[in-house]
């Protein structure tokens, strides 16, 4: 996008992380601010007045009493789920087996997998979300319709063939080898091409052998400026079940570990039911966490600590998990992390909700220095909300006393209503 576009509206910025710092040291609110996008980044956050003055020949965008933020970063996904989000009633080994694999075996199909990815990004835009770190399938071809359909819209992408070699159904499975060799042809098709990042993506241990698990950590030595995503303590018998595929690992952490796959730029999604070591090791080798309390409540996985995770220092996403995440909302997931920090004892901040689904979803996958936070420098991938979008929104809404108070309500109840415009690269989409 050329020329500069100044919008006006309430500004949301921070400075620092709201975990570490306090919501008035790490946040700054302006009720009358505007950022100026340039050349598809955010040349200026500021006053409006000031702005204005400073950049008469700008276009002006008036968002009114909207608040502009950061869009949203989802950092795990499973699009090829889009279809089966909301089914009902199973756990994390039945859903697989009744829901999941049955879907991901559709994905054989080009144009299946090109349809889906487009009504994802369609789903997740309106949402308010411009940037995913989502599984593919097995088939290279679901790969291509992810990140072409990404490329098409200008977005900020991250994903991965996802790899399984054993106990996954016919057509599901492919091998040690093919499997480092489709992942490594993709990789070098689309990592690094204009948004676009390649995540390498073994599903979980119980679903690679041990040599398929050494095929993929030999790969990530070969690229290890690429990420590296897969599942890890979601659920108990989920743990059992790797302590009874690798009797000689330590934990479940180790089942990766033994393979070169624990290390800076890892992801691992959910991360519950963690021990000790396990806590200490992640933190140690400076991988990143990501909290899905949406999928964790809807599929009974278990309560994030997030307070506890999060005094430590670990880097630690926000992601809807969807399909088994019940919404494609992130403001939905701000508001299942909330309720679940409640039931561990541990309210979440606004700031820190939002900072989550923004900056900390962005640190998570090492993008920050591009994405997540209104800041001069940034990508232009901004979101507007409004904090009245319903009545009962409003009326709640009315009575805040401050910007957190306005804001928490859009966080508990909004939905889609909320987003009054998206920005991807400053180029309006929404």
């Amino acid at each position: 996008m050329t020329g500069k576009t100044l919008v006006l509206g309430q500004t949301l910025t921070f400075q620092a992380d709201p975990f570490h710092a306090p919501v008035e040291a790490a946040a700054r609110h302006d009720p009358a601010g505007a950022v100026l996008i340039e050349n598809g980044r955010i040349a200026a956050v500021g006053p409006a007045q000031a702005l204005r003055a400073d950049h008469p020949e700008a276009a002006v965008t008036d968002m009114g009493q909207a608040l502009l933020t950061a869009g949203f970063v989802d950092a795990h996904a499973h699009y090829p789920q889009t279809a089966i989000i909301a089914s009902w009633g199973k756990r994390l080994i039945d859903w697989l087996n009744t829901y999941t694999f049955p879907e991901e075996l559709r994905f054989a199909d080009p144009a299946y997998a090109a349809e889906i990815a487009a009504r994802y990004f369609d789903l997740t835009l309106a949402n308010g979300t411009t940037t995913v770190c989502s599984y593919c399938t097995i088939h290279p071809a679901s790969v291509d319709a992810f990140f072409a359909e990404a490329q098409s819209r200008g977005l900020r992408a991250v994903a991965g063939k996802t790899c399984m070699d054993r106990n996954a159904p016919e057509g599901l499975r492919d091998t040690a080898q093919s499997a480092y060799d489709d992942s490594k042809a993709l990789l070098e098709a689309w990592h690094g091409r204009d948004r676009l990042s390649y995540a390498i993506t073994p599903r979980f241990s119980p679903t690679s052998t041990p040599d398929q698990l050494a095929a993929m950590g030999a790969l990530w030595a070969e690229f290890p400026d690429c990420p590296m995503q897969t599942h890890l303590s979601e659920q108990t018998d989920e743990i059992v079940w790797v302590s009874e595929l690798f009797p000689d690992a330590r934990d479940y952490l180790d089942t990766y570990e033994a393979h070169g796959l624990v290390g800076p730029g890892a992801l691992f999604g959910h991360s519950i039911h963690l021990t000790d070591r396990e806590r200490a090791r992640l933190k140690e080798a400076d991988a990143a966490l990501v909290h899905c309390p949406t999928s964790n409540a809807f599929i009974g996985s278990g309560l994030f600590d997030m307070h506890g995770l999060g005094l430590d220092g670990h880097r630690i996403g926000l992601a809807t998990d969807t399909g088994g995440g019940s919404s494609f909302s992130m403001l939905r997931t701000m508001a299942a992390a909330y309720e679940i920090g409640q039931l561990n004892g541990a309210a979440l901040h606004p700031a820190q909700l939002l900072w989550l689904a923004t900056a900390g979803s962005a640190r998570a996958l090492r993008l920050d220095d591009r994405i997540g936070s209104l800041a001069t420098g940034m990508e232009a991938d901004i979101v507007a909300l409004n904090l009245a979008s319903t009545p009962a929104i409003a009326q709640r809404a009315a009575r805040a006393e401050d910007i957190w108070q306005a804001l928490f309500p859009t966080i508990m109840m909004g939905d889609d209503r909320a987003v009054a415009q998206v920005w991807v690269a400053g180029r309006a989409l929404h």
